[in-house]
């Protein structure tokens, strides 16, 4: 199998096939750096990091293939979450003592994950990469995809029955494939990055809802420790900061500014924010491919579907794709094995299948995110009123808390 792409969806699915016993060529065009397990792995750049909220479905995923020991000393578990939109009342809260679950997911550097995904895969016998390599074209025959490959001065192809594209939202292979998109611009602006306050974060994620869009702070690992237990809960906290399109400048150059505003918004909830790290703007654009499934190819990750950042729903949901192809190809590879014969795994009926069953999954996670966005930027006062009597209701209906938390955590899709 040929996937293109090795960012953090492209090397998970790398895995995962490898979990199963799957060979893979994984192609990524940028440049990966020389690591080692011997590295130092002190957190050097304590406040200038991306980072990712896992669900406990993600968790258990990378749980399954082995790999989450490797991960967790990074990882900042979140016990509960405080919801409310800023200036009214409405507050809902979940707490995981309350859903009887041992947390409702982690946080962690991107940085962390992608070095800990690469390591694996350079290690696994099943991954072969190639880096600094550009595919220039893909083609398909009755039996085989083909994939054309630069890398270094020289041309190659790449031939497999099944080729799965993830290489990021603006997927040239989606183009190559002769792809359409289906595009909504939120003219926002997502402010990620890493700020301390002076009041331990205890493992509580805080989301306010504003007229802009949803504001976040989540717990990180300090330092020093893990996060795992109170002792080392510490003053770091992963930030995602929604702005209008055209504004973003004085929030990125701006510490003090920055700092100020966050303060404003989150009040006393977070203590008091006393330092901001370097910090990154990304332009929010929901980009839905028209198909997931061509001939022998599949496209997947931000390829297939990016989403706003609401609820950090993008990735995991990226992830369960990955983990339901990974599961049916090997499935279909036993069958074949088991009657005598070599599985065809780039079979246009079962990715299509794969597609079908995706479906609910991904409709439903889409649907989430436009309501969430559409409702909390609407300035209309019934809306507002409206929109505050649910978080209410949510918060003290019996039977809603632990459905929409188990969707949340990836645990029913």
């Amino acid at each position: 199998m040929v996937i293109i792409g090795g960012g953090h969806v492209g090397l998970s699915f790398a895995l995962l096939l490898a979990h199963h016993g799957i060979d893979s060529v994984l192609v990524e065009q940028s440049v990966y750096p020389t690591i080692s397990p011997d590295d130092d792995t002190a957190r050097t750049q304590y406040l200038d990091s991306r980072n990712t909220a896992l669900s406990r479905r993600t968790v258990q995923i990378y749980e399954r293939i082995g790999l989450w020991q490797s991960l967790q000393s990074h990882a900042c578990r979140i016990d509960s979450v405080h919801i409310s939109e800023l200036g009214s009342f409405g507050r809902a809260v979940l707490d995981k003592k309350a859903e009887g679950v041992e947390s409702f997911g982690q946080v962690m550097e991107n940085a962390w994950l992608g070095r800990q995904l690469l390591l694996a895969a350079k290690a696994n016998a099943h991954i072969t990469l190639h880096d600094d390599a550009k595919v220039v074209n893909i083609t398909q025959d009755a039996t085989s995809a083909s994939v054309s490959v630069e890398q270094a001065g020289r041309a190659f192809v790449l031939s497999a029955p099944l080729v799965v594209a993830c290489d990021g939202s603006q997927s040239p292979s989606r183009a190559l494939l002769g792809i359409g998109t289906s595009t909504h611009d939120y003219n926002q602006v997502g402010i990620v990055g890493v700020v301390q306050t002076d009041k331990p974060h205890q493992h509580i994620g805080i989301e306010k809802f504003s007229e802009v869009g949803p504001l976040a702070v989540l717990p990180l690992t300090d330092g020093r420790g893990d996060g795992a237990d109170d002792s080392t809960a510490g003053f770091r906290r992963s930030v995602v900061f929604i702005c209008p399109k055209g504004e973003e400048a004085r929030y990125l150059q701006d510490d003090e500014f920055f700092l100020a505003t966050l303060q404003q918004v989150f009040g006393d909830d977070a203590g008091r924010f006393v330092q901001a790290g370097r910090r990154g703007a990304y332009p929010l654009t929901k980009i839905l491919a028209d198909r997931q499934v061509v001939g022998r190819c599949v496209v997947m990750g931000n390829a297939a579907h990016t989403l706003h950042p609401v609820a950090g729903q993008g990735f995991n949901l990226c992830l369960r794709d990955a983990d339901t192809l990974a599961a049916m190809l090997a499935h279909e590879k036993r069958q074949a094995q088991a009657a005598g014969k070599t599985a065809d795994l780039g079979d246009y009926q079962k990715l299509r299948a794969y597609e079908q069953a995706r479906q609910k999954d991904q409709q439903r996670v889409i649907k989430f995110c436009d309501t969430v966005v559409g409702s909390f930027t609407s300035k209309n006062p019934v809306m507002k009123f409206a929109r505050n009597v649910g978080l209410i209701a949510f918060d003290k209906i019996p039977g809603i808390k632990p459905m929409v938390a188990a969707y949340a955590m990836g645990l029913k899709s």
